[in-house]
């Protein structure tokens, strides 16, 4: 074997076992380098002073190559000056026989940054290096972070769903009971001044008895629509039962915008509702109870006097309108 093949195979093998390591000769100029270090600071080494690659930060006091001779196997941090401020450890190893010094470098603690930064993979280190390791455990980290953050969002989107599926109608997309009763109770914990508007729709049975049921689902969504477009944004319009209807009222007390109200919806919903041609007709009675007439304003209590009211506007005849006001109606008993 002549020399020429034995200093190939010894580069070689360096560059198999330590693809960043620097060959210095006594001008810290580089003889050869590894094909790791060549990526990461780029271009041709060979015949390039180590001293203008690297600042070495511990120990200080090497300056010159013979200094470097002095530290023998010791470890030593260094910062590379390509801008980037990365910092490495390195071992020097004086070759016996030779004027020259090998330096193995690593990145040490900077190995997650600077494998991004260089856009190194694990065929760029030695199959012994740790760093082959980390990166393994990061990819499976990070595959293993974003399965659970995709089955976290998941399950949120799902559990959002769910609740806002229990608070919604299932016919007509408004607000079911559960979703008014709770809305019902913060407006009262928070002592918010609002009204109630409980509709009831005047000969739903006879469209029911008549045209079916598939017609009465069609005036139910019907009605939904019309209530849900004659209220503001802060309203909340609920189905609370077959053909029942809550309006809450959002800061609106005033009697006489609930009486324009009342009486706008009871003229719009006497519009017959076509259904496979055939004109569905009906009518709304409605019983309006305000915050601003209690004292203390109950849940149970309003819901009740708001019933009373009505049932009273049944009593004159259907498609009418009556707030409650208790001074004259006496409160509806609770059982």
């Amino acid at each position: 074997m002549t020399d020429d093949m034995a200093i190939s195979i010894a580069f070689h093998t360096l560059d198999q076992m330590m693809p960043m390591h620097l060959l210095i000769n006594d001008a810290a100029r580089i003889t050869h380098a590894g094909p790791t270090i060549v990526k990461v600071l780029g271009g041709e080494l060979v015949g390039r002073s180590a001293f203008s690659l690297f600042e070495l930060r511990r120990p200080r006091v090497v300056r010159s190559m013979e200094h470097v001779r002095e530290l023998g196997g010791a470890k030593v941090h260094l910062r590379l000056k390509d801008g980037s401020g990365t910092n490495m450890v390195g071992a020097f190893a004086v070759m016996p026989g030779t004027n020259l010094v090998l330096l193995n470098l690593s990145f040490g603690y900077s190995m997650v940054d600077a494998v991004a930064r260089y856009q190194l993979a694990g065929s760029d280190f030695a199959p012994t290096d740790l760093t082959v390791e980390m990166l393994y455990l990061m990819e499976a980290k990070t595959a293993a972070m974003t399965a659970t953050t995709k089955l976290a969002h998941r399950l949120h989107g799902e559990k959002a769903e769910a609740q806002v599926e229990a608070m919604t109608d299932g016919l007509t997309g408004l607000r079911n009971r559960r979703a008014f009763d709770a809305t019902l109770k913060r407006y009262i914990g928070t002592r918010s001044q609002f009204s109630l508007m409980h509709i009831d729709l005047d000969f739903f049975k006879t469209v029911n008895d008549t045209l079916g049921h598939a017609a009465g689902d069609a005036v139910l969504r019907e009605v939904a629509q019309v209530l849900s477009n004659m209220t503001r944004d802060g309203d909340m319009v609920a189905r609370v039962g077959g053909d029942e209807f809550i309006i809450l009222l959002n800061r609106l007390t005033d009697e006489n915008r609930l009486e324009s109200l009342a009486r706008r919806i009871i003229l719009r919903l006497e519009h017959p509702v076509d259904f496979a041609g055939k004109a569905c007709q009906i009518s709304a009675s409605i019983g309006i109870v305000r915050s601003s007439d209690y004292a203390a304003p109950d849940a149970a209590q309003m819901i009740a006097d708001a019933d009373l009211a009505l049932y009273m506007s049944k009593g004159k005849g259907r498609a009418c309108m009556t707030i409650f006001r208790p001074e004259v109606c006496p409160p509806a008993q609770i059982t």
